[in-house]
C-alpha cells in the first residue's frame, strides 16, 4: 500500500476535496469551499494547509477555494444557509482558532443541527501534548485536563470527536461524511483539531484520498404503514396536510402537489415548508399555527386527522399543542426521521417524503375528500387571500407598516428569487401573508431564529443560488447583531439586496412582553435604555443606513412603499450589493391571530398589567393538551 506524508491539516483539506455526493443520478463536491478566520490555533495548520492547496491544488485532486469572513458565527449561518439553498447536498468548511473563536461557532453549529443543515465545523484546540499548558485562549478545567471549550460543541453537534493522534483522523472524518450526508440525522459536525496536531506529519495511505461517492438515501416506506395510512385518511372526514421541510429537502415538491390534485386534501405549511406546495394551487392554505393565517387554523381547529410530512411539529405549528381542538383528532406522519414520525401519537411512516407521497398517491387513486368538505376548503381559501391583499395594500401612516413592504416584495421578486429572514416580528408576518410559489423563493429560518442570520445568510444563498436575485430583510435589531459580514460581501463582491426596516426597537417581543403585561420593557432604542417610564425618549442617535455604506454598500434611502418599488426596481439592475433602507411603525399593523403561543406569565406581581395577563393565560392554557 502507498502512502503519502502530509500534515494533518494538509490530509484533512485532500480528502474533503474527494468527497462527493450523489442525489437523483447527480454527483456533486459535498463540501465546495472553506470559510476561515485564522489565529495562532489554526493559521500554521489548516491555514497552510489551505494555502497549499491554492498554491498548488493538482497533488489534492483539485481546489477548495476559501473564503474571508469577518465573525465565526457569521461564516457558520453563511455555511448553513448554503447547504438550505442546495437542498442539504452540498456544504461548506468553517475553521477557527482555539477559545474565542472556537465558542463564536457554537450559535451556528445549533442553528445548523436545529434546523438539520449539515456543516462541517473544524475549531482549533489547546496542545495535545500539554506540554505548553496553558496556551493562550485555554480556558482550564480543575477536575481534568481533558476538556477545553470546544466540548460546548458536542449537545449542539449531530457527530463530535477531537483529533488526538493523526492515526484518529481519516476514521473521524469517515463518520463527518456519514453524518453531513445522513438526510434524516444531519446537523453541525465537529472535529476539533488540537493545534500541534494540526501541523504533525503522518504517512497516510494514498487509497483514502481517491474519490468517494456518498449516496443520499431515500428509504421508501413500508408498504404495511402506507396501507395503514390510506384508511386512516379514507376514514377521515375533514384531513389536513402539514408540509414540513422534509418535503423541500426530498425534491417532493411536484408530488405533494399530486396528492393533494388527486385526493382535494389541504395543505398548510410551517416555515420550513413554505413553497412546498405552490401558493396558486387550490388545495394550498397557507401557513398554520401560532403565526399562522385564518384558512389553514380554522381547518385545523377543526381537522379530524392531520397528516404530517418533514415536519418536526414545533410549538409555533401546534400552536403549543392548542390548535387541533377536534376531540378525535389522530396523526398520521411522513418522515425519514423516527423521532419526529413519532410526535402526538402518530401512526408512524418513516420514509422518504417524495417516495412515500408517490405511493400514498397511487394507493388513493379512487379517493377525494367529501363534496361538502371541498367548499369550505375553497371558501377559506379565498377568504383569506382576500384578507392578504388588503393587508398587504393597507396604505398604513404616517410610517408604512413592515406588512406593506412585504406584499411589494411578493409582488415584485421573481419565482425562483429568494427571500430571506429568521428572526423579530418578521417571520409571523411573512408566514401569514407570503405568497410562495416555488420551494427555493421562502427562506426563513425559524427552528432556532437566530438574530444576526440574515446578512450572513444571503452570502451561502448567493454563492449557492448565483443567478437568482437574493433579497434578505433585516430589522434594525438584527443588524445590530451582526453588520459586519458587510464587508464579506463587499470583498466577494456579491449581489445581494438588503431590505433594512428601521423601526427603533425590537417589535416582536416589544408586542410579547406588552400582552404578557410587562409593557414592552427593554424593548425600544431611546436614550436612557428601554425602561417604560422613557417610552417617548430621545431615539438613540444611530445611523444605520450610514453604517451600512461604510461597509461598501450602496444604500437607498426611502420613506413610502411606492418610493421603496422604485428603489427595488433600481436595486434590481444594479451589480453590486444594496441596502433598501426604510422606516416603518414600530407597534404594526400586524396580521389578524388566529392561534396561540405558550409564554408563561409571573404568578404573582405588583403590577396590574401582569396580574391581568396572567389571568388571561390561565384561561388560554384550558385548550392545552397532548395527542394520543
Amino acid at each position: 500500500m502507498s502512502s503519502v506524508r502530509l500534515t494533518v491539516a494538509q490530509a484533512t483539506i485532500r480528502f474533503l476535496i474527494n468527497q462527493y455526493t450523489e442525489s437523483d443520478g447527480v454527483e456533486q463536491r459535498l463540501i465546495v469551499g472553506a470559510f476561515g478566520i485564522f489565529g495562532h490555533g489554526n493559521v500554521a495548520g489548516l491555514g497552510q494547509a489551505l494555502l497549499q492547496n491554492e498554491i498548488d491544488p493538482t497533488p489534492d485532486g483539485g481546489s477548495l477555494p476559501y473564503y474571508m469572513p469577518r465573525n465565526e458565527q457569521g461564516m457558520v449561518h453563511a455555511a448553513a444557509a448554503f447547504a438550505k439553498a442546495k437542498n442539504r447536498t452540498q456544504t461548506m468548511v468553517c475553521t477557527s482558532s482555539i477559545g474565542p473563536g472556537a465558542l463564536n461557532m457554537v450559535t451556528g453549529a445549533a442553528l445548523a443541527t436545529t434546523n438539520r443543515l449539515p456543516v462541517l465545523l473544524l475549531p482549533s484546540d489547546q496542545f495535545a501534548t500539554r506540554t505548553p499548558d496553558p496556551v493562550l485562549q485555554q480556558i482550564e478545567n480543575p477536575q481534568t485536563l481533558d476538556t477545553s471549550v470546544n466540548d460546548a460543541f458536542r449537545p449542539v453537534s449531530v457527530f463530535f470527536d477531537r483529533i488526538n493522534r493523526p492515526e484518529q483522523l481519516l476514521p473521524s472524518l469517515m463518520q463527518a461524511m456519514r453524518a453531513l450526508t445522513d438526510p434524516a440525522d444531519t446537523g453541525a459536525v465537529t472535529i476539533a483539531m488540537p493545534q500541534d496536531v494540526q501541523a504533525e506529519a503522518f504517512d497516510f495511505p494514498e487509497e483514502a484520498f481517491a474519490k468517494r461517492v456518498w449516496p443520499i438515501r431515500r428509504p421508501p416506506a413500508e408498504r404495511s404503514c402506507l396501507e395503514r395510512a390510506a384508511a386512516l385518511i379514507r376514514s377521515s372526514k375533514q384531513p389536513m396536510v402539514i408540509a414540513g421541510g422534509g418535503v423541500i429537502y426530498s425534491k417532493g415538491s411536484e408530488q405533494l402537489r399530486e396528492f393533494a390534485r388527486v385526493t382535494g386534501i389541504p395543505v398548510a405549511d410551517t416555515q420550513a415548508g413554505k413553497g412546498a406546495i405552490n401558493c396558486d394551487h387550490p388545495q394550498a392554505i397557507g401557513g398554520v399555527g401560532s403565526t399562522g393565517g385564518d384558512s389553514a387554523n380554522h381547518l385545523a381547529d377543526e381537522t379530524d386527522l392531520v397528516i404530517g410530512i418533514g415536519t418536526r411539529y414545533s410549538d409555533f405549528t401546534t400552536a403549543s399543542r392548542t390548535q387541533f381542538k377536534n376531540e378525535g383528532v389522530r396523526f398520521v406522519n411522513i418522515n425519514v426521521k423516527a423521532f419526529d414520525a413519532v410526535k402526538n401519537g402518530a401512526m408512524m411512516v418513516v420514509a422518504d417524503a417524495r417516495e412515500a407521497l408517490t405511493d400514498l398517491t397511487s394507493l388513493l387513486a379512487d379517493y377525494h375528500v367529501s363534496e361538502g368538505y371541498a367548499q369550505r376548503i375553497a371558501q377559506e381559501r379565498s377568504a383569506w387571500l382576500e384578507k392578504v391583499d388588503e393587508l398587504t395594500h393597507i396604505d398604513h401612516g404616517p410610517l408604512p407598516a413592515q406588512i406593506e413592504v412585504f406584499g411589494a416584495l411578493n409582488e415584485m421578486m421573481g419565482d425562483n428569487d429568494v427571500l430571506i429572514n429568521a428572526a423579530g416580528s418578521m417571520p409571523g408576518d411573512l408566514q401569514a401573508l407570503w405568497q410562495a410559489k416555488t420551494p427555493v423563493q421562502y427562506h426563513v429560518e425559524y427552528a432556532f431564529s437566530t438574530m444576526g442570520y440574515e446578512i450572513p445568510a444571503a452570502i451561502g444563498v448567493k454563492m449557492a443560488l448565483p443567478d437568482s436575485e437574493v433579497v434578505s430583510i433585516v430589522g434594525d435589531g438584527t443588524y445590530q447583531m451582526l453588520p459586519m459580514e458587510l464587508a464579506t460581501v463587499a470583498q466577494e463582491g456579491l449581489k445581494i439586496i438588503y431590505v433594512l426596516l428601521e423601526n427603533h426597537g425590537f417589535a416582536s417581543i416589544g408586542a410579547l412582553s406588552e400582552s404578557r403585561g410587562s409593557q414592552r420593557f427593554g424593548t425600544r432604542y431611546r436614550m436612557g435604555g428601554g425602561n417604560p417610564h422613557n417610552q417617548e425618549g430621545q431615539i438613540i442617535p444611530v445611523d444605520i443606513a450610514k453604517n451600512a455604506e461604510s461597509w461598501g454598500l450602496t444604500v437607498l434611502r426611502v420613506s413610502s412603499i411606492a418610493e421603496f418599488r422604485e428603489a427595488y426596481q433600481q436595486a434590481a439592475a444594479m451589480d453590486k450589493a444594496v441596502m433598501i433602507y426604510i422606516e416603518t411603525d414600530l407597534y404594526g399593523p400586524n396580521p389578524p391571530s388566529s392561534s396561540y403561543w405558550d409564554v408563561p406569565v409571573a404568578q404573582v406581581s405588583r403590577i396590574d398589567s401582569t396580574a391581568q395577563a396572567y389571568e388571561e393565560y390561565r384561561q388560554a392554557l384550558t385548550l392545552q393538551r397532548h395527542y394520543f
